[in-house]
């Protein structure tokens, strides 16, 4: 059985009570909360592994108990939003949601993607505090990046982008593979969003540093380079 601990933050209780026996019979344990605000309560108050967090809550949305949360917490978070609004999903990745699903949704599918978030966050927990690129430095500890003294100021998706390059640095990625292990979700659409993101970094990073860690492979994607 799993064990892991996963609060469920949804208003409609007929979809809350589905996910909470399928859940439950997975071996997860589940906590219930059908209020934005009391949802943020428990997600603080209680030592949980996983969020399942609809964006249309009650009394508080679900964006504004994401960016709340994110403020001093990095507890895997998969959105649920009736409307496939690339704008909505755009949003919740950049305040700090893992992943996210459209309503109505597989149970199997979701259970795949609560795995793999959860693995992720295993992984996260025993990789090294920091990852130490010489001016560059990336602190996994307090998802911060700096440069020399500066602190850089990321989105939750810039970070990830940015920490995955690290990770696999001096190695070229094509974009499906960063697609695949950067956002996190099954991508339909265009592979340009890896693009557009790059070219943040490059915006907060090499351009305004002058320097060049980021390089674009033509044909296949980009590699960072560092010795």
């Amino acid at each position: 059985m799993a064990g892991e601990r996963i609060l469920i933050i949804e208003d409609e209780v007929k979809i809350a009570r589905f996910l909470e026996l399928e859940l439950s019979h997975e071996g997860y344990q589940v906590e219930l909360v059908h209020d934005g605000r009391k949802g943020l309560e428990a997600a603080m108050g209680n030592a949980v592994d996983l969020i399942i967090l609809d964006v249309m809550l009650p009394s508080l949305s679900g964006m504004e108990v994401l960016r709340r949360l994110r403020q001093s917490a990095q507890t895997p978070v998969i959105m649920l939003t009736a409307k496939n609004d690339v704008t909505d999903i755009v949003m919740g990745l950049d305040i700090g949601a893992d992943d996210y699903m459209v309503k109505p949704f597989a149970i199997e599918e979701l259970l795949a993607r609560i795995r793999t978030a959860l693995k992720r966050s295993k992984l996260l927990a025993a990789a090294p505090d920091v990852i130490d690129l010489g001016s560059l430095k990336i602190d996994l500890g307090q998802h911060a990046v700096h440069y020399g003294d500066d602190l850089i100021d990321l989105t939750k998706k810039e970070y990830d982008l940015l920490k995955y390059l690290a990770e696999n640095r001096n190695m070229v990625l094509s974009r499906e593979k960063i697609l695949e292990n950067v956002w996190g979700y099954n991508y339909f659409g265009d592979t340009n969003v890896v693009d557009v993101y790059i070219r943040y970094l490059r915006i907060k990073i090499d351009d305004r540093y002058n320097i060049k860690f980021i390089h674009t492979v033509r044909g296949v994607g980009y590699v960072l380079k560092h010795e």
